[in-house]
């Protein structure tokens, strides 16, 4: 393909942003429009008619292909797989659009599904494609990609999360939680969680998490508590925007040791907590922090 110096500065946002939710994560979303790109340089240009439609198909055909392979190694990850948070002020040509599916909670939802229905799912749902762009993106039948969107969007409606509060709102209610939970106040972190609330922590085996999600906001705020009389209560916090959300990095010894992201219920309360702790995960982030 020629000219693709233009259409790497034209469309490198648009395939980091398909990749970075089939994939959930930034380091490999980079690699795969790398990847693409690598690969567009040896297609001669009288096979490209439709550049942008030729390298969105190429971007997910490798997402696809790799998803499925990380499936089978997430089968023996050691706790739940939260996906990577993506930084606001990192590299500018990953400021693609927000909106809610991009929120951290709609990435962990997305995690729920096979490679090819999350495919087809963010396609339509994120970036408006036509049922007839999907099928010649994903090789199936437009009658297929609308009868696989639609049976995606069936099972994830109990799922999906609630629209999120705007940055005021998501500030003041984790500022609220914060100081809750520096200071034990054990009732104020009770009223700021919802009747369903759960934690979840990724460790990967590699640092301290629980293993399994901690359900119910007695169970939560223990848990959290617990944390503080370990020491992480006097752990240095920054305040970021990550997923189009505030969220919190956790340093240690000046170490980024915990990325903190949550999903709100719609009532004002924290209905999830993500821990990231894999530091395998938190590498990437510390080159943005």
């Amino acid at each position: 393909m020629d000219n693709l110096d233009l259409l790497y500065k034209e469309y490198k946002p648009l395939l980091f942003s398909i990749a970075y939710r089939m994939l959930g994560s930034v380091s490999d979303a980079e690699d795969m429009v790398h990847d693409t790109f690598l690969s567009a340089q040896r297609v001669p240009e009288e096979e490209v008619r439709h550049p942008k439609a030729y390298l969105c198909k190429m971007v997910v055909n490798r997402c696809i292909d790799y998803a499925q392979s990380a499936r089978k190694q997430r089968e023996v990850y050691v706790g739940p797989w939260l996906p990577e948070p993506l930084l606001a002020g990192g590299d500018p040509q990953h400021d693609v659009e927000r909106g809610e599916t991009l929120s951290y909670a709609f990435m962990v939802c997305l995690e729920t599904l096979t490679p090819v229905e999350r495919a087809v799912f963010i396609l339509r749902e994120a970036f408006a494609y036509a049922y007839a762009e999907i099928a010649e993106v994903v090789g199936k039948t437009e009658a297929n990609c609308r009868q696989l969107y639609r049976r995606v969007k069936r099972g994830l409606q109990d799922g999906l999360p609630a629209p999120q509060p705007d940055l005021a709102a998501s500030r003041r209610l984790l500022d609220e939680f914060l100081h809750a939970a520096r200071t034990g106040d054990m009732a104020l972190l009770l009223r700021s969680l919802s009747e369903d609330a759960a934690l979840y922590s990724d460790g990967g085996g590699k640092a301290q998490a629980a293993t399994k999600p901690i359900v119910g906001p007695k169970r939560v705020v223990a848990f959290l508590l617990g944390l503080g009389a370990k020491g992480y209560n006097r752990s240095e916090l920054d305040i970021v925007l990550m997923n189009g959300q505030f969220g919190v990095l956790m340093k240690e010894d000046g170490r980024l040791a915990t990325v903190v992201t949550w999903e709100a219920d719609g009532e004002g309360r924290i209905r999830r907590l993500y821990l990231l702790r894999n530091p395998d995960k938190l590498r990437n982030l510390a080159r943005n922090v």
